[in-house]
């Protein structure tokens, strides 16, 4: 597959991606919050709407990808050496990820100073939620995991009720075998529509991001962009930071260059960029792995399985702007309530596709179960999401990559001469020496 066929053949026309309508809408309701702040103050409404939209297609989302993933690994005991590889692997990074947008917050507090009242954003929601936090114990929190019926877990509105019944449904499928064959193709065939309404919900963005903008400007001031413009410009930093030291170290001790990897999947990256969404690669990308030296059964079990469980990316998004909106609102967060919001993570980011707008669900989804964190709080970054989606999809889509590489190691089903002449510039392997590249693909 040569990269011409991963790029789209006929382009969109600028002014119809939603990119350039959600930068032209957060400009427009930035003026209108500048040169008239009542009337701005009053569009609040359109990012509410919005940020509800999201919160409605949470369980189906992650339901479906957490069923169809674990349900499309045939032979669940034969392969469950290379899964537990994996997820070795997608818990120790994960958090890893998640430790290093906690730290990068606390550092930079890039909230700090925006002193923006709950009051002004949802009391009524946020008195709820905070209740609910001093009633919680942590037998109570784990009880509340578990469901009382199998459908009150979607209509519960705790997410992590619908991924345990998700992960549980998925393995009976599995052990069903080709029995749950018709019940698999039906979930495959109705993650379609589900994931074509996640799209239809975002086209909605310019709107919201809109009325959020014009809502925050118009309250609080122009001043207040700072703060959101240092919230991206940290992310992107702290993303490029994981990827080049974490990813690169551990790159480097499997005995490959991380540069050379993205230069070998650049048509991908330039894919995923486009799209916001890493899932527009992933058929490229399982196939470019198996140039790439690393066996089709591994790359067939840990790349679908690292779009659910292995994403760096979205994590390091959750912990930063979770506590970019704990500064914003003044709400005080101690080390347990950190770490509390670091394990409710580990959990809520399992089963987010790589899907435009998982990032935002996923963070609606944490937050939900975070009592002492706003929910209403997602209106104040929602005006810059859009452009944090696209490093979320890159980082989630690197690590995959990695991932795939360092687990083909572990099973001992890498094939190194594949992996040198798929990666080697002009013909050069990994320590310097001259390759004739019989296969792969010169980036």
């Amino acid at each position: 597959m040569s990269p011409s066929h991963a790029l789209p053949s006929a382009p969109v026309p600028f002014w119809r991606q939603t990119y350039v309508q959600v930068l032209f809408a957060i400009a427009l309701g930035a003026l209108l919050g500048h040169w008239w702040p009542d009337a701005a103050a009053s569009m609040k409404p359109l990012g509410d709407a919005f940020i509800k939209l999201v919160k409605m297609v949470i369980a189906p989302v992650i339901f479906l990808t957490v069923v169809t993933g674990i349900a499309g690994m045939p032979h669940l005991n034969a392969v469950g050496r290379v899964v537990l590889k994996a997820m070795v692997y997608f818990v120790v990074f994960s958090t890893l990820a998640l430790v290093v947008g906690l730290i990068v917050a606390n550092v930079v507090k890039p909230g700090a100073g925006l002193n923006i009242p709950l009051s002004s954003l949802s009391s009524a929601e946020v008195a709820g939620y905070a209740s609910k936090a001093h009633d919680m114990s942590l037998t109570g929190f784990l009880m509340d995991i578990i469901p009382d019926t199998v459908l009150g877990a979607f209509t519960s509105g705790n997410i992590l009720q619908v991924l345990l019944v998700a992960v549980l449904f998925g393995i009976s499928l599995t052990l069903a075998g080709e029995r749950a064959r018709p019940v698999v193709d039906f979930f495959e065939a109705l993650t379609a529509p589900v994931f074509r309404l996640v799209h239809l919900l975002m086209k909605a963005a310019p709107i919201g991001a809109f009325g959020a903008i014009a809502f925050t400007i118009g309250r609080y001031g122009v001043g207040s962009l700072s703060n959101l413009f240092l919230l991206v410009g940290t992310f992107y930093a702290t993303s490029l930071l994981f990827v080049i030291v974490v990813l690169g170290t551990v790159a480097r001790l499997t005995g490959f260059s991380i540069f050379r990897l993205l230069r070998y999947l650049k048509a991908e990256l330039l894919l995923v960029l486009g799209t916001s969404s890493s899932e527009a690669a992933l058929p490229s990308l399982m196939e470019k792995m198996e140039r790439a030296g690393c066996d089709k059964s591994v790359v067939g079990l840990v790349v679908p399985t690292g779009y659910s469980f292995n994403l760096d990316g979205t994590n390091i998004y959750m912990t930063l702007a979770a506590l970019f909106i704990a500064q914003a609102t003044n709400t005080p967060l101690t080390l347990g309530e950190q770490i509390a919001l670091l394990l409710v993570a580990m959990v809520s980011s399992k089963g987010a596709a790589g899907v435009t707008g998982a990032g935002f669900v996923t963070l609606a989804a944490t937050l939900s179960v975070v009592p002492s964190l706003p929910v209403a709080g997602m209106a104040l970054i929602l005006g810059v999401d859009r452009f944090m989606s696209e490093c979320r999809s890159l980082t989630n889509f690197i690590g995959n990559a990695v991932a795939t590489v360092v687990v083909a190691r572990w099973e001992g089903a890498l094939d190194r001469k594949a992996l040198d002449a798929a990666l080697a510039p002009r013909g050069v392997d990994n320590d310097g020496h001259p390759l004739h590249v019989t296969q792969g693909e010169t980036p």
